[in-house]
Order: structure tokens, then C-alpha cells, then sequence
């Protein structure tokens, strides 16, 4: 019963500080991205062939759900 207790007051804690810190350092960089105009500019532009190629993938996906099983 000692281990799960020793696990629960040190090791969850620490997991829980190191999920929040690199959270935390995520954000900040993504803030800088934001900031530079050729960076959100290239953002923008990767967000929209993503965009196209789901809407490719979703109108092939269509047109193969109707297709009669074989």
C-alpha cells in the first residue's frame, strides 16, 4: 500500500507540473507565430489546402458509399 501512496502524492503532482510547463511553452510560441504577419500568412494557406484536400477526401468517401457491395 505504500508504493500506490508515494505514487500518488509525488509522481502525479510532478506529471501534472510538466503537462501544465510544456502547455504553457506551446502557447507562448504559438503567440509568437501569431504575431509575425509572413507566418500567420503561411499559416493561413496551410490551413486552407488542408481544408481542400478533406473536402477531396470527404467528396471521394461520398461517392464510394454508394457504390453497391460486391
Amino acid at each position: 500500500m505504500l508504493p500506490v501512496i508515494i505514487f500518488v502524492v509525488i509522481a502525479i503532482p510532478l506529471l501534472l507540473v510538466a503537462f501544465f510547463g510544456i502547455r504553457r511553452s506551446n502557447a507562448k510560441r504559438e503567440g509568437k507565430l501569431l504575431d509575425d504577419p509572413a507566418a500567420r500568412a503561411e499559416l493561413e494557406r496551410e490551413f486552407a489546402a488542408a481544408e481542400a484536400y478533406q473536402d477531396t477526401l470527404r467528396g471521394d468517401a461520398h461517392g464510394q458509399s454508394h457504390e453497391p457491395p460486391s
